[in-house]
């Protein structure tokens, strides 16, 4: 009775382990939003004080030029400054939360970095403890999956629902939502699905409004963004662990039916290999 208590808590350590990550991942998401915000707030004074001093020092310039001259600044810190209006910039809650998330999961795509000396200390201190934390959770949901499925058929089914399902959810879907909202083809779309969750992250293609600050973004699409983030990665995880196991039977079949036999040297009698429990 006892045991069977025990193997009952497993789910619902899971759960608390899965809820002390994304704790850390939206408190770190906050730290990261007042650290860098008031920076960021400094940019928007600097960079709109330098577009008026353009036009009033060249009055011949128009919008096209002007642009050209301080797009490279603005788009640091996530700011359009087409017209006289800014967008928010980079560092606001749901940003902050899902660049939190992309340092956890070793993403980082490069496009957004913390600028002030305190956020990058905690940045470091935060990845230091986030890291092994998010390898933990990743590693505790595809082993729970492989304990639940003993039986041969069970085991094979679960790896075709994970592989078909995962497909479907974190790359078809995804794919047309990007094609929709950045307008990226279907195959950049992939290749973006494939980068992210792989955790490679070149940086080439980043979604959201961390690469176009002059889009306008739904507010729950920065929500979305760090879901699939976060539940991509735990389904690879299994995808990873279901392609370990199936590798090492692989092994230990070849190992079994495929080693010679070598003969024993004083008795003159073959040494057969130990059973192996399969």
């Amino acid at each position: 009775m006892a045991c069977h208590a025990l193997s009952l808590f497993h789910i619902p350590s899971i759960l608390i382990l899965g809820v002390l990550y994304m704790a850390y991942v939206l408190i770190g998401g906050v730290i990261f939003w007042k650290l860098e915000g008031g920076l960021v707030r400094q940019d928007i004074a600097r960079l709109l004080e330098k577009k008026n001093q353009l036009l009033n020092t060249y009055s011949c310039l128009n919008q096209e030029g002007l642009d050209a001259l301080v797009i490279q600044d603005s788009s640091k810190v996530g700011l359009s400054l087409k017209g006289n209006q800014t967008m928010d910039s980079f560092w606001k809650f749901t940003s902050s939360a899902v660049f939190a998330a992309t340092v956890v999961t070793t993403i980082g795509y490069g496009n957004m970095s913390p600028s002030t000396m305190a956020g990058q200390i905690f940045c470091v201190f935060f990845a230091l403890f986030g890291i092994p934390l998010n390898m933990v959770v990743l590693n505790r949901v595809g082993k729970y999956m492989l304990k639940k499925t003993n039986h041969r058929l069970t085991r094979f089914m679960v790896h075709l629902l994970s592989y078909v399902s995962g497909v479907a959810l974190f790359f078809v879907m995804p794919m047309m939502v990007f094609k929709q909202h950045e307008g990226w083809t279907y195959s950049q779309a992939i290749y973006y699905c494939f980068i992210s969750l792989s955790t490679i992250g070149f940086g080439d293609y980043v979604a959201g409004m961390y690469s176009n600050p002059e889009q306008s973004y739904p507010d729950w699409y920065s929500v979305l963004m760090a879901s699939w983030i976060f539940f991509g990665l735990a389904w690879l995880a299994l995808v990873i662990n279901h392609t370990i196991d199936i590798l090492e039977r692989v092994n230990i079949y070849l190992k079994h039916w495929w080693s010679p036999k070598e003969p024993d040297t004083e008795s003159g009698e073959e040494i057969k290999d130990p059973p192996v429990d399969v």
